[in-house]
């Protein structure tokens, strides 16, 4: 009994001795308790301090970066901070990082919407908490870098002190903050607040974030702790990213309950990128990412160059296993060395001539195969499988990487690896280790001192050296540098435009094949925009290819602008994209982004010295309520663009089945018109103009109609877009021009007989012909003068689109070219006048003869409508700038009274004579008698 109760007391006493031997340290956090510090609190609560003997007490900061300053001052041995720490360290700090947590960073900069494209260039002079900007250190985050970098220097803003508040934001109080991507986003989600984010790696500016650091002191008095301490915190993280949701219910319960256990997961969820634990082993840090991020410091004015180079950086990185102590090795040799000297004095006299053969077979063998691994073509390297040291290295590996021999002995094959290609890698070697594989091969890269990166293929195979122990392999390189440039220039080429850098005609439809794909696997919506823009030939045809190229370019960016990041933009050619939507949830994001591009697409566009301006038709199908198949998707859109293209242009139409039907009958009706020349089925009618006070003929204006064979009289705006698209109308146009000018000719030669001896001819004149003016002066004089028609009897009927050039010297052309043509003695007259957007200074510029009122209003004329009130400001205007009016459409004898009493000149209408063909206009001529009724 009593060896028990001995036992017993032992048993406690060992306990307690136990919990006395617990060292007692803090670990400093930089912000309050959430779960970016999710590893600490692991650790604390599955044991691993206690484990090591550590007995840890977290501090929770209070939302200013005090960590550095508790650490260096002794109130705390551990704290988590950012890349600052690298400017600390070299501003003489003595500061050491033990472990990287984020991979990559998660500041961020949230910005309120404004609407419009996102430009952080609107901060400039706005109220922002983004540190301070007379604050190196708070200036030096990666935010404030990230805008400096884009043009805003820290200065240009007004700055306001932190409050951490995402209420700040909301309320109109800051237009700006500095956040984390893992933080407030969700809290802006959950109120439905409207805001861009920007993310500094999208300028280059990546660090790490969250850094488990200490001090020199720390680690000179105390390195096993220092070593213990860090190993127990990363099993934490390990086992918090294995167990997230016990660890956000372990936060909210006994550390914070400022955040829900749902704000807690989706802080995990969107660690889990920044950490990358599948692809990085936890607390891993590269020294060249440290170079990068010492070099991005010295780019943005913040370190000197080379820093990293320098007495004071020396020591800021942690390495947790030491040199190896190899005296038992030199002395084992030793000892060895002696026994063999002993032995081969007792047989030298019989072996000496076998051993000098043997040493000469061995010198020369070895002669050779240095040689060899001199002179090789590939890079050959002998590797420490176990800590990645380089034993042995040809001249080509070290060309390769680019470092001299010494660098490489001081070397491992991780650190001079580009951080993505380590973790494969690393996998690979832990099966050579485990001899699950004699050797692999594959492609990485190596990162060389200044920056540059080369791609090489590489062959491992494990071997067993007597010389330096083991485990070892050999690692051969191959630089395919050149190669993978040249293929992916290839690929570059062959998937994207070369004028937008969008992805071209086989890349998008790639892209597409694999939207349709996921969206038959998820059972949701995909949205195929087509978009064409419009009036964008006349700005090639007037400013030059070059000047429509730059429109392309810009054109791309803001249709990118207008999109969503994970959505498709590709230019399938001239003057033609496509936008692929995928994981649409409703109709409203497709309504919503179209309207972003028609938007983004109506500023003008700055060439050079000349502005134009562009809008676009868009049609939008969907998969798979209006088809199944790339090819009918695309066909449906492009039927549903052309719906927006005749409805006025600058909007967008959904698809519908009617649009097939009239799709069906427009081809038909193309087809059929590219006969219709030659079959004679084109047919002049003729219409008087009147002079009002007499109703006199004085002009006449020649009228297309087209007698189809099936479908009847075919009126002109039925099939003129279908000529002007096809390119008909100009050989329409020189029909029509022969054939009234010859008519006209009868008719001045009947003139005495007539009493119409000056009788002119109206013809109507697309934008198509007018253009082909401009490009080739004098086609029209030459060919009245080919048919002996004086210029004086013609009057050109234009409509107003045609004056509305996309860009300055587009009118500044056409006002040359119908200025000459009136010298020549022809008259201009404006079509449709009064429900278009022509302009004064237009009609100036131009030096138009007549305006013709549109029958729209003329057939509204009653007494006080403003109708009236328009048609008598058009007159009283038209008359003082030099012009004449003709009133179309003219019904009754009421119109043609008000016209009269607001001084209007010329009418033509049902009321004085239809549209008639050539015999019945030929009676009303020689009936020589005024056509009122």
């Amino acid at each position: 009994m009593a060896n028990g109760w001995r036992c017993f007391f032992f048993l406690l006493l060992c306990l307690a001795t136990q919990a006395r031997a617990l060292e007692p340290i803090s670990l400093q956090l930089n912000f309050t308790h959430q779960f970016q510090f999710a590893g600490y609190y692991a650790a604390i609560e599955q044991g691993y301090y206690r484990e090591a003997g550590l007995e840890v007490t977290l501090v929770e900061g209070s939302g200013v970066p005090l960590a550095e300053a508790a650490v260096l001052t002794g109130q705390a041995e551990y704290g988590v901070g950012n890349s600052t720490l690298l400017l600390s360290r070299m501003a003489g700090k003595p500061v050491v990082v033990l472990a990287v947590v984020f991979q990559h960073s998660p500041s961020v900069l949230l910005m309120r919407q404004h609407g419009g494209a996102p430009d952080v260039h609107r901060l400039v002079g706005a109220p922002v908490m983004i540190g301070a900007a007379t604050d190196v250190a708070a200036a030096s985050d990666e935010v404030s870098l990230f805008l400096q970098k884009m043009g805003v220097a820290p200065q240009q803003m007004r700055h306001l002190p932190p409050s951490y508040r995402i209420g700040d934001l909301i309320d109109g109080k800051v237009d700006a903050i500095a956040a984390y991507s893992t933080n407030e986003p969700d809290y802006l989600d959950r109120a439905g607040f409207p805001y861009y984010q920007f993310t500094p790696r999208t300028a280059g500016i990546d660090f790490y974030g969250d850094n488990l650091f200490t001090s020199e002191y720390e680690l000179r008095r105390h390195p096993e702790r220092v070593k213990a301490f860090r190993a127990a915190s990363l099993r934490g993280w390990q086992y918090a990213m294995a167990h997230r949701e016990e660890m956000a219910d372990v936060i909210h319960v006994k550390y914070s309950q400022r955040h829900d256990r749902d704000h807690l997961l989706y802080e995990a969820q969107q660690m889990e990128l920044l950490l990358q634990p599948v692809l990085v082993e936890l607390g891993y840090m590269n020294p060249q990412r440290w170079q990068h991020i010492a070099d991005t410091y010295a780019a943005m004015g913040v370190l000197p160059r080379n820093a990293t180079d320098s007495r004071a950086y020396q020591g800021f990185l942690y390495r947790s296993v030491p040199g190896a102590d190899l005296g038992w090795l030199y002395l084992s040799l030793g000892v060895a060395g002696s026994l063999l000297a002993v032995s081969a004095a007792f047989h030298f006299s019989n072996l000496a001539r076998e051993r000098r053969r043997t040493e000469e077979t061995i010198r020369q063998g070895e002669l050779r195969f240095r040689t060899m691994f001199e002179e090789a073509p590939m890079g050959i390297a002998l590797i420490d499988t176990v800590s990645g040291q380089f034993l042995d290295i040809n001249p080509r590996y070290l060309a390769i990487a680019g470092r001299s021999l010494e660098h490489m002995k001081r070397s491992s094959w991780m650190e001079i690896s580009h951080p993505d290609d380590v973790a494969g890698e690393q996998a690979h070697v832990a099966q050579l280790l485990a001899r699950r594989m004699p050797g692999f091969r594959h492609a990485k890269r190596i990162v060389r001192p200044d920056g540059d990166v080369v791609w090489v293929d590489a062959s491992v195979t494990a071997i067993a050296t007597a010389c330096h122990g083991g485990p070892h392999h050999l690692c051969m390189l191959e630089d395919v540098t050149d190669k993978r440039q040249t293929e992916a220039l290839i690929w570059q080429q062959a998937n994207f435009d070369t004028l937008t850098q969008l992805p071209n005609r086989r890349m998008f439809h790639e892209r597409l094949r694999q939207a349709l794909a996921q969206g038959r696997r998820d059972t949701s919506r995909v949205a195929i925009l087509f978009i064409d823009l419009d009036h964008f030939k006349e700005v090639n045809d007037t400013l030059g290819h070059h000047q429509g190229d730059i429109l392309l370019i810009e054109a791309a960016r803001r249709i990118r602008v207008g999109v969503r990041e994970t959505d498709t933009v590709a230019r399938l050619g001239g003057d033609e994209f496509t936008v692929i939507l995928s994981d649409l949830d409703d109709l409203q994001q497709v309504d919503r982004i179209a309207r972003q591009i028609l938007d983004g697409l109506l500023a003008p566009f700055l060439l050079g010295q000349e502005q134009a301006f562009v809008s676009a038709s868009i049609g939008i199908t969907l998969y798979p309520d209006d088809a199944g198949t790339i090819e009918d998707l695309l066909k449906h859109a492009d039927q549903a663009m052309y719906v927006s293209k005749g409805a006025g242009r600058n909007r967008y139409s959904y698809f519908t089945p009617a649009m097939q039907v009239a799709a069906v009958n427009r081809m038909r009706l193309g087809a059929d018109l590219r006969t219709a020349l030659r079959e004679q089925q084109m047919q002049l009618y003729y219409q008087p103009i009147v002079e009002l006070h007499g109703c006199t003929i004085v002009k006449v204006e020649a009228l297309l109609r087209w007698h189809h064979p099936q479908r009847g009289i075919v009126c002109p705006p039925d099939f003129l877009a279908l000529a002007e698209s096809s390119g008909l109308i100009v050989d329409i146009g020189d029909w029509v021009l022969r054939t009234a000018a010859a008519q006209l000719l009868r008719w001045r030669a009947q003139g005495q007989a007539i009493g119409l001896p000056g009788l002119q001819l109206c013809l109507n004149q697309s934008p198509l012909e007018l253009q082909r003016e401009v490009e080739a002066p004098g086609t029209w004089l030459r060919q009245l003068m080919a048919l002996d028609v004086p210029a004086s009897a013609i009057v050109l009927d234009m409509r107003e689109d045609a004056l509305l050039g996309s860009g300055a010297s587009a009118g500044s052309g056409m006002a040359q070219r119908l200025q000459h043509l009136r010298e020549a003695g022809l008259q201009i007259a404006l079509d449709n006048f009064g429900s278009g957007p022509a302009s004064l200074t237009q009609l100036q510029q131009c030096s138009i003869d007549y305006l013709k009122l549109d029958g729209v209003l003329v057939r509204k004329l009653a007494p006080g409508t403003s109708e009236l009130v328009l048609c008598e400001a058009i007159v009283t205007m038209a008359h003082r700038l030099g012009l004449q009016v003709i009133a179309e459409g003219v019904e009754t004898e009421e119109q043609r009274a008000r016209l009269l009493e607001i001084g209007c000149d010329f009418a033509q209408g049902e009321l004085f004579a239809p549209p008639l063909a050539i015999d019945a206009f030929d009676a009303l001529l020689h009936a020589r008698r005024p056509l009122h009724p």
